[in-house]
């Protein structure tokens, strides 16, 4: 005998809507909770998390270097050695790059500020207007003195001397953790799949350690190659327009350029200053910076998408987002790890949460006048329709399932004896 359906009554309905909104607001709040747990973890461990992670991320560059110097037979200990020793030949190549001509620009810097200041002479009146505009705020505050703020005194031998003990730390962390890291990296690979328990979930953790591998090194690499070209170009403009000391240009632009949108920034404001502090005319002021951007501009539009391809792209709002989160925890270290880990995050969620890829069964087709962007709206659109029409068949589908068959429902109607 098939019994009649109960339909859910309006106050179960709203009672399980509102138990679901709670469930909901509930992970909400948990994953609100974790993400300002990790804030705190990732402020208050900076000194061990950023060598570290900084260890970790040239050590995937550093990778196939590794891999090619064991192919010659050399144990894993003495490679990782290798890539350290490269490494700081690397550091201490680019810091005598800046050595020799920061000397003497620093040596400079009292007839700079000078020059600076008699640029900014042409502000005194708007700085003397606000000078006023402070008085007469604290009049009405009942104050007759303008805003004074104080600066304490410090001892810039005592502020070094203060940060030199972490600075060494955080070098010595950061060493120890490449080398260990470059000479277990196959063993570390091991131990992770060996926790995995069931053939897919390994299969998967290889393809991550892969793709991580991959794209890093090859994204590392690759802008290492771009950056050192840039600085190159930098040199032979700033040599070519008579810009003192190109060397050091060269090379704060290669380092530089290692932070997208950021390092770019940094470097058009210190152009622009030893502009206004060496020269007097505005073409002559203005020139190292127009340089600059158009070796930039160059650069970022033909070269690192030719060399870097389309499949290690990401969205530039990511990107400036994953630098200013990075940076506010870490400062520079964060900048110089925030592209690195984004790959890294983006090729764990690939394989963790695989999708598949979103196209109409029958696409739209281009017409002479269709633009890239209309083409695509198009065919969102078609499958948003073959969606809502595979719902209204499966709806119907399932009501047919739950009518009773002809002659079986009760009519109240007692049959004919």
């Amino acid at each position: 005998m098939r019994l009649p359906y109960a339909k859910p009554t309006p106050e179960s309905f709203e009672e399980s809507q509102f138990e679901r909104i709670l469930n909901n607001v509930a992970r909400l709040a948990v994953v609100g909770i974790g993400f300002a747990v990790l804030l705190t973890v990732l402020q208050a461990g900076q000194v061990f998390l950023a060598p570290v992670t900084l260890a970790i991320v040239i050590g995937l560059m550093f990778g196939p270097v590794a891999d090619r110097v064991e192919a010659w037979g050399v144990p894993p200990a003495l490679s990782a050695g290798v890539v350290v020793i490269l490494l700081l030949s690397v550091i201490f190549g680019f810091a005598t790059l800046f050595a020799v001509p920061l000397s003497e620009w620093v040596a400079r810097a009292p007839l700079i500020w000078e020059k600076l200041q008699a640029q900014v002479a042409n502000l005194r009146e708007p700085l003397e207007s606000i000078g006023e505009f402070q008085k007469q705020v604290g009049s009405i505050f009942g104050s007759d003195t303008a805003m004074s703020v104080q600066v304490e005194d410090g001892s810039a031998v005592t502020g070094v001397a203060m940060l030199a003990p972490a600075i060494l730390a955080q070098v010595a962390i950061f060493l120890a953790s490449l080398y260990f890291f470059v000479a277990t990296r196959d063993h570390i690979r091991m131990s992770v799949l060996s926790m995995c328990v069931t053939r897919r979930m390994r299969w998967r953790t290889a393809h991550v350690f892969r793709d991580v591998e991959t794209k890093v090194s090859r994204f590392l690499l690759s802008v290492t190659m771009i950056n050192l070209c840039v600085g190159t170009a930098v040199t032979i403009a700033m040599w070519i327009i008579g810009m003192p000391s190109p060397i050091l240009w060269g090379a704060m632009a290669a380092v530089l350029n290692y932070i997208p949108y950021v390092g770019q920034a940094i470097m058009i404001t210190v152009l622009l200053a030893v502009g206004l502090g060496t020269q007097t005319e505005l073409v002559q002021i203005l020139l190292p910076v127009a340089c600059y951007a158009s070796i930039n501009f160059v650069e970022g539009q033909i070269f690192t998408p030719h060399f870097i391809g389309r499949t290690l792209t990401l969205n530039p709002f990511v990107i400036f987002l994953s630098i200013t989160f990075w940076i506010w925890a870490w400062g520079p270290v964060g900048g110089l790890v925030a592209v690195p880990t984004l790959l890294i995050a983006q090729s764990v969620i690939s394989h963790a949460l695989p999708s598949k890829p979103v196209a109409p069964k029958r696409p739209v087709r281009r017409t002479a006048r269709m633009t890239e962007r209309e083409l695509v709206l198009a065919n969102a659109a078609q499958v948003i329709k073959e969606q809502r029409r595979e719902e209204e068949e499966n709806d119907k589908r399932k009501a047919e399932r739950d009518e009773p068959p002809a002659g079986t429902a009760p009519t109240g109607v007692e049959p004919a004896g």
